[in-house]
């Protein structure tokens, strides 16, 4: 049987995962990181299908997937959460075509902005999304450190945290947040948040003034976080590593904008260190994140 583009089904999402994780550690072993990607229940990926099923895609071979892409829109911007093809099988033009339909994807919804995260080293993909328009904006580093040597050493923090939840007007906190900080509400994927129990949300106060949000998974990794001016970066992410600090992980985790040198300079001063680097790649005029910290690669 030919090779079909098809729009991706919710039966799909588990062999997509599995293709996803295969290619990462394809790509990371061949780079001398190792093996990072982990198998994982797609709830993001079934959340996006439901919401928007025009910005995934799959290629199947007879049932067998050999490629997965999927993208997401918020307001005016675009995102390309994942684009990945079997290792055995780059390199045929498969990745192109799935770009291909993600990107009528994103002219369909009218979007002002295109980005993406990548790895760094992930040259052969670069060149591709730059054919596409999309270029290199800064670089993001994923730092991680031991819990117990930020409980040791982290001053105490100068902003205060509230639990997050949906009442009163919470919401329109992080509606005007998200505004201020990537230009754009993500008012629908802050619902899938508040409604995933392996994360807690939190507003930033200083005084009476709620200056930022974060959210801290429960296994220690710190995002999406976001202030409302680029002042409080650094006060907001201690406040989060004081907070993960607090909690069992073991290990505390973050990506970090090489935007953000407040932030920056807190984690290496923390102890963390960057365990492997990605790149930010936008169309001409998004993506100055000054005053955020994605959760990943594929939720932004």
């Amino acid at each position: 049987m030919p090779l079909v583009y098809r729009p991706a089904l919710a039966d799909d999402l588990a062999a997509t995962d599995a293709l996803v994780v295969a290619s990462i550690n394809d790509l990371t072993v061949r780079h001398g990181f190792g093996a990072m990607a982990a198998a994982s229940a797609p709830n993001f990926q079934l959340f996006s299908l439901k919401d928007d099923p025009d910005g995934l895609w799959v290629a199947d071979d007879g049932g067998e997937i050999l490629g997965f892409a999927w993208s997401w829109v918020c307001g005016n911007v675009w995102f390309l959460a994942q684009l990945f093809v079997d290792p055995a099988r780059q390199g045929q033009g498969i990745g192109n075509e799935l770009l291909e339909r993600t990107m009528e994807h994103a002219r369909k919804s009218g979007a002002a902005h295109k980005a993406l995260i990548t790895f760094t080293f992930n040259r052969v993909s670069q060149g591709l999304y730059m054919r596409h328009g999309l270029f290199p904006k800064m670089p993001i580093y994923s730092f991680s450190v031991a819990r117990e040597r930020v409980s040791r050493t982290l001053p105490e923090p100068r902003l205060h945290a509230i639990p997050l939840d949906t009442g009163g007007t919470a919401m329109e906190n992080l509606v005007e947040i998200d505004a201020r900080a990537i230009g754009v509400s993500r008012e629908k994927h802050h619902r899938y948040l508040l409604g995933d129990p392996s994360t807690a949300g939190f507003l930033l106060c200083a005084g009476d003034d709620i200056v930022g949000y974060g959210y801290i998974s429960s296994n220690g990794h710190i995002g999406p976080l976001a202030v409302a001016r680029p002042d409080f970066l650094h006060d907001a992410f201690a406040t989060a590593l004081k907070l993960a600090a607090d909690g069992s992980a073991e290990n505390i985790s973050a990506f970090l904008p090489g935007t953000c040198d407040s932030a920056l300079s807190l984690a290496i001063n923390q102890g963390m260190r960057i365990t492997f680097p990605m790149l930010l790649m936008a169309s001409p005029g998004y993506g100055d994140w000054t005053q955020y910290l994605p959760r990943n690669p594929g939720f932004m």
